[in-house]
């Protein structure tokens, strides 16, 4: 029989409700299926309208913008951005350019992609609130406020 973990040697928290990264763990991957529930009545998977989603706030001004500022908005490695953008692409909701240089592509909403945007972000954001609705709004504030200190890459909008 194989010796037992001693947590109280191996662990600096008391035990799993203590551990912030447990507790994260948790709480994203209920958040994250609340959300994948939504998003399934639109055609989408989450990743697919982070990526629509960021697309759309970064044109939403006309702009030319590129794969890559769509890839640090949504905190996704290039890789991973262009194979999502290549299904939307496949799915028309969006459509890529080559740039003026020729390196880079810019990438705008299709009309059918404005409208799919349409429908999945009021959802996306109704199962936000249902599912940060057991805190005050000065507690979202806070919470806000931590995770954007937390985040990795900032990113401009």
């Amino acid at each position: 029989m194989s010796e037992k973990p001693n947590f109280k040697k191996i662990s600096v928290h008391e035990g799993p409700k203590q551990s912030p990264g447990f507790l994260l763990w948790h709480i994203s991957t209920s958040w994250r299926s609340s959300i994948e529930d939504v998003l399934k009545t639109c055609g989408l998977t989450h990743p697919q309208f982070v990526v629509l989603a960021a697309t759309g706030w970064l044109t939403r001004n006309g702009e030319l913008i590129t794969q890559v500022a769509i890839g640090k908005m949504a905190g996704l490695d290039p890789n991973t951005n262009s194979q999502i953008l290549k299904g939307l692409e496949l799915k028309r909701l969006v459509k890529r350019n080559p740039s003026s240089d020729g390196r880079a592509k810019n990438v705008f909403l299709t009309p059918q992609g404005s409208q799919i945007l349409n429908l999945a972000l009021p959802v996306v954001e109704q199962a936000d609130a249902r599912f940060f609705d057991p805190l005050k709004k000065t507690e979202i504030s806070i919470l806000i406020e931590m995770f954007q200190k937390l985040i990795s890459q900032p990113f401009t909008d």
